[in-house]
């Protein structure tokens, strides 16, 4: 099951997502928002992020306008690790080298076919430990220092 959230500059991007989703037969929960209304994205930010860190859903996918205030508002959620990308390489590695359990990405900056495909990547790439374990293990203690 994957999370996802945006806000209302994120919405028509996330739409388009769902529907790429549904196609292929992947599971998800939307956290909201439902409309192009003016919204906050740290609200749906969190939501989506503390159903990753309780075990409710594997993944987070969640879109605003750049793609980089939701980013900063996942990152704060204990156990997030989230990257705003924008480019197939960066989906890629950051689940191959950083683990990221969060995909961050701007309804302003990304069309929907590349979206989508940033998507995949992401949802399809398997984490490859080794020696970027230590590296994650260096994140969660830095995070553990608050």
């Amino acid at each position: 099951m994957i999370a996802l959230g945006s806000d209302h500059g994120g919405f028509e991007l996330k739409q388009a997502i769902m529907k790429h989703l549904d196609e292929k037969g992947v599971e998800y929960k939307d956290f909201g928002t439902y409309s192009t209304d003016s919204c906050d994205y740290p609200d749906y930010a969190k939501a989506a992020c503390q159903a990753v860190t309780k075990g409710e859903c594997e993944k987070a996918i969640l879109i605003c306008g750049t793609g980089i205030g939701i980013s900063m508002a996942a990152n704060k959620v204990k156990g997030i690790r989230a990257a705003c990308c924008s480019d197939y390489f960066s989906a890629k590695y950051t689940r191959l080298h950083n683990d990221a359990n969060a995909l961050c990405m701007g309804g302003r900056v990304v069309g929907p076919g590349l979206a989508c495909e940033l998507v995949d990547v992401f949802l399809e790439t398997e984490f490859e430990g080794g020696r970027h374990q230590k590296r994650i293990d260096k994140i969660t203690a830095i995070e553990n220092e608050r």
